[in-house]
């Protein structure tokens, strides 16, 4: 059996859109894949039990028969860590996830292994990346954020640490567009001159780096006015409605899957934002809407979100969740999984791992 650790040096890099599009396209190869996430730190709670959702959501992909106990063993909780900063808590935490490893790779030919936001973290149960490789002879493989030439530190400082231990290699994600170039033609050659095979260059897609209505609700603590039931749609572009009307349609028609924000009292602008292809409408101020809005709004399948905060505060709480929304989306799966197969070097990654691709 195959074991496969995917690490970052930073949270919201795409490992778990990594782990389930390889373990997806290695389930189609007729592999048996198994995953596990040895160290939660973004835990959630629903009645009194506490979870990890990225876990939650590959075992709901995978439809994994193992409990979330045993694929998410160590919960690092703000209480846990206070306790073991009191010298409350010292429980085996390696035998742990040892235990748990056994149990959920069982009849397995390769685990995924998803590590936590970056290679560092879990130090303080003796849970690290370098740590989590060698407890199960895994195989290292980074995914790297890429917005600049200065990445490449990042990757060289991991190899460098994961020393003595298989690392697989690096695969670029989010490159923009403009340093698509940059990336294939000078980073991925200085990379590979330094032994690091790189298995993709990943360019930023919009979808990729999308939030869904809900996600967007949750983050400004807005309420959700009507049409409820669209709120998993996506939304790729925000647009400020802060002009004149004789200007608003034009300005609206330039983007689609769009959340415009704007005053609650601004009805004008809130009817050409719903002239226009638009996911979701949010109003500033407290404000509520009026009733035509309301019912042009349902007409047309668009919520509208409303919070307290004004126009400028909103823009700017709503601009820090773009690029870092959970990867739990049908479309961002199909979309993750059409960038590997179109930039992502299967053939060179499955020889790695001695394993044969299917033709």
């Amino acid at each position: 059996m195959e074991t496969v650790l995917v690490v970052s040096a930073e949270t919201f890099s795409g490992k778990s859109a990594l782990c389930i599009t390889l373990g997806q396209r290695l389930r189609r190869d007729g592999y048996r894949v198994g995953y596990m996430k040895p160290l939660c730190v973004r835990v959630r709670r629903a009645e009194e039990a506490a979870y990890d959702e990225d876990t939650a959501f590959v075992k709901e992909v995978f439809g994994l028969q193992e409990s979330l106990d045993l694929l998410s063993p160590v919960l690092l909780t703000p209480r846990l860590v206070e306790g073991i900063l009191r010298g409350e808590e010292q429980p085996d935490y390696s035998g742990r996830v040892q235990e748990a490893f056994r149990a959920v790779s069982q009849g397995k030919d390769l685990m995924l292994l998803e590590g936590p936001n970056d290679w560092s973290e879990g130090t303080i149960v003796g849970l690290p990346a370098t740590r989590v490789a060698e407890l199960f002879g895994a195989r290292v493989l980074m995914v790297s954020s890429f917005r600049s030439p200065l990445e490449v530190d990042n990757i060289l400082a991991l190899r460098e640490a994961m020393a003595g231990r298989d690392f697989l290699g690096v695969v670029l994600n989010g490159v923009p567009r403009a340093r698509v170039d940059l990336a294939e033609q000078i980073v991925r050659p200085f990379l590979e001159g330094k032994g690091v095979p790189v298995f993709g260059v990943l360019p930023q897609d919009p979808l990729l780096c999308s939030v869904s209505v809900a996600e967007l609700a949750d983050h400004l603590q807005a309420e959700i006015l009507c049409c409820p039931d669209r709120a998993e749609d996506l939304v790729e572009t925000l647009m400020v409605g802060a002009m004149s009307v004789d200007s608003a349609l034009s300005y609206f028609r330039r983007q689609a899957n769009k959340a415009v924000i704007t005053g609650g009292d601004r009805v004008d602008i809130q009817l050409a934002a719903l002239e226009t292809p638009t996911t979701c409408l949010i109003l500033t101020g407290n404000l509520r809407p009026n009733p035509l809005i309301v019912a042009r709004a349902e007409e047309q399948c668009v919520p509208i979100l409303q919070v307290a905060t004004d126009t400028m505060t909103t823009v700017r709480r709503a601009e820090e969740l773009f690029g870092r929304a959970r990867f739990r989306q049908t479309s961002k799966i199909e979309r993750f999984e059409s960038l590997l197969r179109a930039r992502f070097d299967f053939e060179r990654f499955y020889r790695a791992l001695g394993l044969k691709a299917q033709a």
